[in-house]
């Protein structure tokens, strides 16, 4: 077997492919008790927790379209006959595999290998639950031990270089106030500073396309790497009617679906410690806000056939769009206010500028303004109160409007590149052009169908008609924009972006691309 393998990583197998049915050569490996073969693939770098993806013959003939009594017979056949064929193997590591077997030499091997003995499979065990010797439980309760040290020691370094909120800026325009908020309670809960016996919860508050979303995507990815499982997004605005209680937690035994569970326990059941966003959650009906209250106040959650499923690691984070006017209106205020008040300082330098469009929503605001529109809309201050930090997205101010025209065309400038060698260049009046585009309503997506429509379909179009080909460099210019150079302007004509084409041959000379004309600027010697 082993001199079969070695032949095989000649010819480059790959040695975490799976078979159809989900495992992989390790799985195969430890459940046969092959300490070699295991030694082997993990010099050869196999994944020592890479889980099964095989729960049991049933359920694998479904999803797989396979019929049942071959789905047996081949996991018997290729992977192993000494376990049951009803039992639920997925997310089985290979080290569970070898505690199952009661092979000693093989668990240490996997240990040594770097295998994670804390990982549980989709019934929620550890490969120590499986021990049947005092030996084998004692060899993995120590290496528990030890695994947690080190990866908790690895964690608290990586935290103080790299801390939350910076890690959060580089996906993030602006809100810094919801970033430090944010960043500051997942601090507390790290680091043990929280209670334990209720989740953390958040309220995120502001316009559409702000960034919300993103944040709450981004801290899911800061606490657990894998956003597959580790991120979990519910749209309430499906939850709007009661009987759809159902589909959250999943209905009741001699119901339709009672076997499929439910969207929200389903995917707990799997991970509970995931990062669980609320999408719009001012839709839903009254009857889920109510299942959600228990969710924030105990920690945990009955689903449809009556099992419990303990949550308490959990971060929820609910977005609503209520109160978005008052909370948009009342910023944009306060920067104008800001404006005035700072006019006479001159601020020319960048950070002098950002400084002056920090501001911050008062309490006053917040409990007269605020706090009343929220408590219509759910109807209860206890649901309220299970609430550790309610957060304020603010509209973007003028700095942070230019970084996000600029993060737009430098991804178009990539797509160019990429797919048409066309090299893609741009002055500050373009970014500042596409800056007015910006809408309070919608946010970033604004910006981002402003680029669309006053750009990329100007490239598109001279793409169509040949104005432009492979390896040409084209500028986007403005015209009749503010010139801050000068004190007169035209402000009856509006400001326009144009195309121009670098001239073949020429360092800095660029000539118009009229898109009004089937002449082509390559016949005319341009490049």
């Amino acid at each position: 077997m082993v001199h079969i393998f070695c032949r095989l990583l000649e010819t480059g197998v790959d040695v975490n492919s799976r078979h159809e049915l989900g495992w992989t050569a390790l799985h195969v490996a430890a459940i046969a008790q092959s300490t070699r073969m295991v030694e082997l693939l993990l010099q050869n770098g196999a994944d020592p927790n890479v889980e099964d993806e095989y729960s049991n013959y049933l359920t694998v003939g479904r999803e797989k379209g396979i019929h049942p009594l071959h789905v047996m017979m081949t996991r018997e056949e290729e992977f192993s006959s000494h376990l049951s064929p009803r039992a639920n193997f997925r997310g089985c590591t290979p080290l569970h595999y070898a505690v199952l077997m009661g092979d000693e030499r093989t668990a240490k091997a996997l240990l040594d290998g770097g295998a994670d003995p804390t990982i549980e499979n989709s019934n929620g065990h550890r490969a120590v639950d499986y021990a049947k010797t005092p030996s084998m439980q004692s060899m993995l309760e120590n290496a528990e031990k030890t695994y947690k040290e080190i990866r908790d020691k690895r964690a608290a370094e990586e935290r103080i270089k790299f801390p939350l909120e910076q890690r959060l800026k580089e996906h993030i325009i602006g809100q810094e106030g919801a970033i430090n908020t944010v960043a500051a309670a997942i601090r507390r809960k790290e680091n043990g500073w929280y209670d334990e016996d209720h989740p953390l919860v958040f309220l995120f508050l502001g316009s559409s396309g702000i960034g919300k979303t993103e944040l709450a995507k981004q801290t899911a990815k800061y606490l657990h790497k894998d956003l597959k499982k580790g991120f979990i997004r519910i749209d309430m605005s499906e939850y709007q009617e009661k009987h759809e209680v159902a589909k959250f937690i999943g209905s009741p035994p001699g119901y339709v679906g009672h076997e499929e569970g439910g969207q929200l326990t389903k995917r707990l059941t799997e991970f509970p410690k995931a990062v669980v966003l609320f999408d719009e959650v001012e839709k839903a009906h009254p009857d889920v806000l109510t299942i959600m209250l228990q969710l924030f106040d105990e920690g945990r959650l009955t689903d449809g056939k009556g099992k419990t499923i303990e949550c308490k690691d959990a971060v929820f984070i609910m977005t609503s769009n209520l109160a978005s006017e008052e909370i948009a209106g009342h910023a944009l205020q306060l920067r104008q206010e800001v404006k005035e008040y700072d006019k006479h300082k001159q601020a020319s330098k960048l950070e002098d500028l950002e400084a002056t469009e920090r501001i911050t929503i008062s309490r006053q605001f917040k409990d007269r303004v605020v706090r009343p529109i929220l408590k219509r809309a759910f109807k209860r201050d206890e649901f309220l109160g299970r609430i550790n930090e309610i957060v304020y997205f603010l509209p973007f101010s003028r700095s942070e409007l230019s970084k996000l025209v600029s993060k737009e065309l430098e991804f178009w400038a990539n797509q160019a590149d990429k797919k048409h060698n066309i090299k893609l260049q741009w002055d500050h009046n373009v970014v500042d052009i596409l800056a007015d585009g910006y809408d309070v309503h919608y946010g970033a997506r604004s910006i981002k169908y402003e680029v669309e429509r006053r750009v990329v379909t100007q490239l598109a179009m001279a793409h169509e008609r040949k104005l432009i080909d492979k390896g040409c460099v084209i500028k986007l210019t403005a015209s009749n924009a503010e010139d801050m150079t000068k004190t007169v302007n035209q402000p009856d004509k509006p400001a326009t972006i144009k195309l121009q084409i670098l001239q073949k041959g020429k360092k800095e000379e660029f000539v118009d691309i009229d898109l009004h004309t089937d002449k082509n600027p390559f016949d005319l010697g341009f490049k």
